[in-house]
């Protein structure tokens, strides 16, 4: 599933108890913006640490990179657009030239990493639930 912000309010993940919920914050501009991928990835490196996954697409800017230092501090993995394939290299350029980015690369390779990373988290419970019973 995919959410993204709507226009004038930043998305955030908060833990809940067990659970994890979006939440539409009408918090500040950051980075002269609204919504803000920092305000993002900063609350799911306090909700998720290292096991999040940031991606960064093109886009004009520094926002992101705040959020990603913090993830990157939590174990997280973080990929970038490469240069080549981004229309503005400022958001995904910035965390790159900080040496934070896991990935770098088109969209494609993001997309085949990410579903190589899914696939790697589910195949185990996969095969946990199918090993017969004696």
């Amino acid at each position: 599933m995919v959410y993204i912000a709507r226009g004038g309010v930043h998305l955030r993940v908060v833990r809940r108890g067990d659970a994890v919920e979006l939440v539409l914050d009408d918090g500040p501009l950051v980075h002269s913006v609204k919504p803000a991928v920092d305000v993002l990835f900063k609350s799911a490196a306090e909700v998720w640490g290292g096991r999040a996954l940031a991606v960064v697409l093109t886009g004009m800017g520094v926002d992101g990179l705040d959020g990603c230092r913090l993830l990157a501090t939590a174990g997280a993995t973080i990929m970038v657009q490469d240069q080549d394939s981004s229309t503005v290299w400022g958001m995904p350029g910035a965390v790159a030239r900080n040496g934070l980015a896991d990935l770098v690369g088109p969209p494609e390779a993001l997309a085949s990493a990410i579903s190589h990373r899914l696939l790697a988290t589910l195949r185990p419970q996969v095969e946990a639930s199918h090993v017969p019973h004696e």
